[in-house]
């Protein structure tokens, strides 16, 4: 563990593995018995039928999950559930549902830093997701149902410190039986949120299924697996969107040409208009062109893992059942072969041209195979609303000797935020 903590934690240690040792590395990882990471995409392949996680990695998740962790469920079970999730989170009709609501809550962040942009620099992480988990609530609760969205949102940051400050060993205010009480308490007041927006489904015979709960009551799922799963869903939506967003803006700034082309493009398809509408996502290819170099360059999730089932062979290499297989998405999208110049920000990477040369699993902030997140496309129709309101009303610089330090922490975080100052734009 001591290399890893050397090397800035398990994301950078694995891309000085590859650098030094080549595509398939094994190594040392308290917990695993053998650890294998791959870092090229077309044998990535050979591994992209594995639906087992290592249970020890997810263990953290374990306290928020009454009916069985979700994230390492066995894949008989996750199977019918994930095709659930698929059947909400993928559909446009899911994204039309929310999307103005979406836009409402990213204007009113927008206002609020017009308010103040010339008296501070705003802190992208923190403000935008604490946005993305205001749109996960209503993506998740419903706007109506929950009644108070400041104490969901309130209490979902008292889950997250004390859990993810015991995995990562982090400073928490408060004894720890005064955390664990706060928590414990925290949670409670969750679950009891959505088994009122349960009721509420139930109550009034609601089974949109566009609608994240209401699909879940007609598919019979019991309470304590609705509960499971919209605490989950907004573990993985609020942090993953909203860092997205932030590194997106992060290398806006420091490539002024780039954002220049995207704000001429957003200046082309909404005209005056401040806020796309949902159609006019499929039109800001460019912007979209941006977002996926950004994902390359600071994929929200640095890595993900499977577990074997059988002995496997990738390539030249026997993998024996019961490895634990790292996907290393930053070292897969910084390898060389595939991405020329890696460390170099270039949206033209994602022309249709430039794509198809390049294997299918190149490119994965995602994740591959049967894990893969379920709300990918949810997540980047957000990512991109909230980059095109924002883009086209304001100019983003970085704040001048500011260091910017990618580490991990559970998402690919900045260490001190990303600080920016924020002015606005002339109208197109």
């Amino acid at each position: 563990m001591g290399a890893i903590t050397a090397a800035g934690g398990l994301h950078q240690y694995q891309l000085r593995l590859h650098a030094e040792y080549g595509p398939v590395v094994r190594f040392q990882l308290p917990g695993t018995a053998t650890a294998v990471s791959v870092a090229d995409p077309v044998l990535l392949e050979a591994t992209a039928h594995l639906n087992e996680r290592p249970d020890q990695l997810f263990e953290f998740l374990a306290p928020l999950c009454e009916a069985g962790n979700l994230q390492v469920i066995p894949a008989a079970e996750h199977t019918p559930w994930r095709r659930l999730l698929l059947s909400v989170f993928a559909g446009r009709p899911s994204h039309e549902r929310h999307f103005a609501a979406f836009a409402a809550l990213t204007t009113e962040l927008a206002d609020g830093w017009a308010a103040h942009a010339a008296a501070e620099p705003v802190e992208l992480q923190k403000d935008l997701t604490a946005l993305t988990l205001r749109m996960i609530c209503e993506y998740a609760l419903g706007g109506s149902a929950a009644a108070d969205p400041d104490s969901v949102i309130t209490a979902f940051e008292d889950v997250l410190t004390e859990y993810l400050g015991r995995l990562y060993e982090a400073p928490v205010p408060g004894t720890q039986e005064e955390r664990a009480a706060r928590a414990e308490d925290a949670l409670a007041h969750l679950r009891a949120t959505v088994d009122r927006v349960v009721a509420a489904h139930r109550s009034d015979g609601r089974t949109d299924r566009s609608d994240l709960i209401g699909a879940l009551v007609e598919a019979g799922a019991e309470p304590a697996r609705i509960r499971d799963t919209v605490m989950v869903t907004m573990l993985a939506a609020h942090h993953t969107t909203g860092v997205a967003v932030s590194w997106t803006l992060h290398l806006l700034a420091r490539h002024p040409d780039v954002a220049a082309r995207v704000t001429g493009e957003l200046d082309r398809v909404l005209g005056e208009r401040a806020v796309p509408d949902y159609p006019d996502l499929r039109r800001l290819t460019y912007l979209d062109m941006v977002l996926k170099e950004s994902m390359r360059l600071y994929p929200p999730g640095p890595y993900g893992a499977r577990e074997t089932t059988d002995a496997l062979t990738v390539g030249d290499y026997e993998i024996p059942a019961g490895a634990t297989v790292f996907y290393p998405f930053w070292a897969v999208h910084m390898n060389p072969e595939h991405w020329p110049e890696p460390e170099r920000f270039d949206p033209e990477r994602f022309t249709p041209e430039e794509t198809a040369k390049r294997p299918r699993l190149a490119h994965i902030p995602f994740g591959i195979g049967p894990r893969s997140c379920e709300g990918a496309n949810l997540a980047v129709a957000e990512a991109q609303l909230v980059l095109a309101v924002l883009l086209k009303r304001f100019r983003f610089r970085p704040v001048p000797g500011h260091e910017v330090v990618p580490v991990e922490r559970f998402v690919l975080w900045a260490a001190d935020d990303i600080r920016m100052l924020v002015s606005p734009r002339a109208p197109a």
